[in-house]
Order: C-alpha cells, then structure tokens, then sequence
C-alpha cells in the first residue's frame, strides 16, 4: 500500500461548551492548527503517484477559505473539537479523493485527533 499525506496551516478560534466551570476550553480560546490529510492507493497513477500534491489544492482552498482566521463555532455544522474537525474534513476531502483514509487535526505540537476510514 502506498500512502502520502501534506499538511496545511491555519489558525482559528473556537469554544467548546459543555465544559465543566472552569475549563480553560471552555473560554474563547485559539490555536495555530495543522490539518493533515491522508492518502491511499493499492498501485500509482501511471505517471507514479498515489494522487499529485498539486491536485489538493481544493484542501487548501477549505482550509484558508472557509476556516482560516475565523470563529469555528460560527464555521463549523459541528461542535469544535479537534474529533469533530477531522471527521468534518475527512468527509469533505473523501467527496473529492476517493483515495483519503485520514486526516488528523493537531491543535498543539504534542496533541491531535484523527478520523480514519
């Protein structure tokens, strides 16, 4: 099996309710993400790929366009936790790529959550 995945960048805010009084989440707080999306394929592309780089350029496109330097809670047909993101995504990039097993959501260097099929 041969698997690629790319990263993207963004940052946005967001609150996740239901949180004990207190939880430091549970205020307006933001975060300087990485989206990592997953690909794989028994065999390449005749020109040797699983799928081209350049072609997830409609990734990048949600990413910056629809939730770069925005309030997720406002974005997102979800609650905005780093789970929820990656499945909303997964389900977004698995329309376009048939060949998406993953994407993982990193809120922080040591912390992420992933959606696999």
């Amino acid at each position: 099996m041969y698997t690629i995945s790319k990263q993207f960048h963004f940052s946005a805010s967001h609150i996740i309710e239901g949180l004990p009084d207190g939880h430091p989440c549970g205020r307006l707080h933001g975060h300087n993400y990485i989206a990592e999306i997953v690909l794989a394929a028994e065999s390449l592309n005749p020109i040797g790929f699983v799928v081209d780089y350049n072609a997830l350029s409609p990734f990048k496109d949600i990413i910056e366009k629809e939730l770069d330097h925005r309030h997720l809670n406002n974005i997102l047909p979800c609650p905005s936790t780093a789970e929820h993101m990656a499945k909303y995504l997964y389900d977004r990039a698995k329309a376009i790529w048939p060949e998406v097993v993953a994407v993982r959501i990193s809120e922080t260097p040591k912390t992420s959550a992933e959606y696999r099929s």
